[in-house]
Formats: structure tokens, sequence, C-alpha cells
């Protein structure tokens, strides 16, 4: 039997409508050194079915479908464990390798780094459509060293939130604590920062990964997923100085008015989530009402002024709406933003769900 290199793991949940051309786009690179390994947490829709179709050709597919959902965390973790790779890849359900990336990666393992990161383009949701020709702003791979970690985490902790760019021996991963992390939507995350890594890291310039922006399944958790389940993560590391993991996310972003008016004019942040959220934690009479009015604020007109800002004005002018969730926002109405040349007519009703990082 050949031996295993690199297992691409896939944790899935209802997604036979996308999984199958990624599986496609790895099976088409796969060499014999390569496995696949399906964590379908207990779908509802026909990811069996379609899964099973491309195990038909490819042998070294496994799938295994749970009888419960116990979460995206919970299994990637038991992928991993059924993996047989010397390397594990986190791979995400709806996104697809990009041509030679699986040789690539290969080639990187021959190095013998304990993590390996690599960079991604990011497509709109039908990959019709280039929105971001690389997430990380490289032209060479880049090598940290294994007490290089809090550069890493000042580099691309925020890039780390999405889970597929992340390619980790599987003795390393093994090695480290991962039930504490259970829950907190990044485990992988965890597993790299709660302690240094003994082993250097490789970060991939040229992007491997096309990323289906604005496909992911977080609609009613948007808020409390950015403003503190990713913030606690990141300042729960002690051992990083504080301007480090500021560069990753704020500590209490929440108690930001101008991040609050970003959430609203997403359509992520409502008088609903300021009594769930903020009003339990707000100590003082003047920041419970700050707060308060930017919920009750028109949602229609901040949209419309922040779509304006960052046309505009904003840090990155001229960057696509829809990696601001802006365009996918319920309350961004075509009719208003022809100054940008669009000419649709209709409000839009639904918002983008990816894991991103707001970026206020």
């Amino acid at each position: 039997m050949n031996k295993i290199k690199l297992s691409v793991c896939i944790a899935t949940l209802n997604r036979g409508n996308f999984i199958g051309p990624t599986l496609e786009s790895i099976i088409s690179e796969a060499t014999h050194e390569v496995e696949i390994i399906v964590l379908d947490g207990a779908s509802t829709d026909n990811t069996a079915e379609v899964v099973r179709r491309y195990q038909a050709g490819f042998p070294r597919l496994r799938y295994f479908r749970q009888n419960v959902n116990m979460g995206v965390d919970r299994d990637f973790a038991k992928a991993v464990d059924l993996a047989q790779g010397e390397y594990c890849w986190l791979f995400s359900d709806d996104d697809l390798l990009k041509p030679g990336a699986i040789q690539t990666v290969l080639g990187a393992i021959a190095g013998h780094y304990g993590l390996i990161i690599a960079n991604a383009e990011v497509r709109n949701a039908d990959l019709s459509k280039v929105l971001e020709a690389q997430k990380l702003a490289l032209t060479t791979d880049r090598t940290y060293k294994s007490n290089e970690g809090p550069a890493l985490l000042a580099d691309i902790g925020s890039y780390l939130t999405f889970i597929g760019c992340v390619i980790i021996k599987r003795e390393l991963w093994n090695a480290r604590e991962r039930e504490k992390y259970f829950g907190s939507l990044f485990v992988h995350v965890g597993v790299i920062f709660q302690s240094p890594l003994p082993e250097d890291t490789l970060v991939i310039a040229k992007p491997l990964i096309s990323i289906r922006y604005g496909n992911a399944m977080w609609l009613d958790r948007y808020f409390e997923i950015w403003a503190f389940k990713w913030p606690h993560l990141v300042w729960s590391f002690a051992h990083y100085p504080d301007v480090v993991k500021a560069k990753a996310s704020l500590r209490e972003p929440w108690r930001r008015a101008r991040t609050l008016l970003f959430h609203r004019a997403k359509g992520t942040y409502t008088i609903g989530t300021y009594r769930k959220w903020l009003e339990p934690r707000l100590d003082s009479y003047r920041s419970r009402l700050k707060s308060r009015a930017i919920a009750y604020l028109p949602g229609r007109l901040v949209n419309l002024l922040a779509v304006l800002y960052f046309s505009t004005l904003g840090k990155r002018p001229g960057t696509p709406l829809e990696l601001l969730d802006l365009r996918s926002s319920p309350f961004f109405y075509r009719k208003l933003v022809r100054f940008a040349g669009r000419t649709e007519r209709k409000p839009a009703t639904a918002l983008s769900r990816e894991f991103r990082p707001g970026s206020l």
C-alpha cells in the first residue's frame, strides 16, 4: 500500500449542490499519495449521494456520515482522527483547488514544515468573477521560524479565519489541545497558536484555492462570531503581546460605534442583537444609549452611506462591495447606486454569510 502523504479533510453539512465540484477539483489533481476524507455532520440533502458518485471513481475517497450534527470544530477534529496522511489539509466543502495545487503542496511537504498555509483567490458565489486576486499580498513564499509565532499571528491571523488554507502535520495536530476550542468555530486557530510551534511554517504565496465567497451558512450568528467568538479566541492566547493580537482582532470591537455602524449597514446589527449581546455588557448609560441608537438607525440609509464611503473614501477605494458584505445586505437597494455603474432595480434580500471578520 502506498504511503499517504496528504489527507484532504472536509467537514460538510448539506452541501450537495456544491461539494461535487470541490471533490472533482481535488480528484483531478490527486496522486497516489493523496486521500480524501469527507466527514458529514448528518446532512439531510443529497450530500451522501453526490459523494458516493465520486467515491466510485476514486477509491481513496472515504466518506463518514454522523447521526447527529456535532458542530464544525468537532467534525474537522474527527476528520483528522480518521485520516492516514502525514499532513492534513483542512479543506472547505464548497471551494475549489486551482490547477497544480496538490503538486505544490506535496513539494512543500518535502520541506518537513509543521504548518503550511496556502494562499487563495476570492470569487463570487458562482465563481464567475474574481473579487480578490489573492488574499495574502505576497510575491514570494515566506517561512516563519518556530520562534516567530507572534509575527505569524500578526501577519496572517485574520486570514486564518478561512480554514481551507491550513495544511498541518497530523502528528502536530494530535499533540495539541483541541477540545478546549470546540465551539469556538475556529478550532484550527486554537491548535496553531495555543503555544509556540515546534517546527517552521511555510506560507505559499501563489493562490492555490478559489474561495466561493458569499456561500457560508452563518447568517444568524454573524455578529456573535465577529464581535465575540473570534476576538475571544484571539485574546485567549495570553503568551502573545497585546499589540500582536490587536492586528488579528480588536479585543472588544462591539464597543466601537464605527463597528456597530458597519454591522448595521450589513444588516447584522439590530435592536434584537443589541438587547441580546450588548445591553447586558455595557456598564454606562451613555454607551447603552449610543449602541441602542445605532440599532434603531434606518438600515437602508446607513447602508447607502457605507457604500458611498467605501466606494470613494475608504481604506481601499474600489474594493468590490461583495467583499464588504454591503451589496448582499437586506438594506442594499441597487437602484440607489447607479454611480457605481450598476443598473439593478430590485432590493437585495439575502445577506452574504461567508466567514469573514468585519473590516472595522
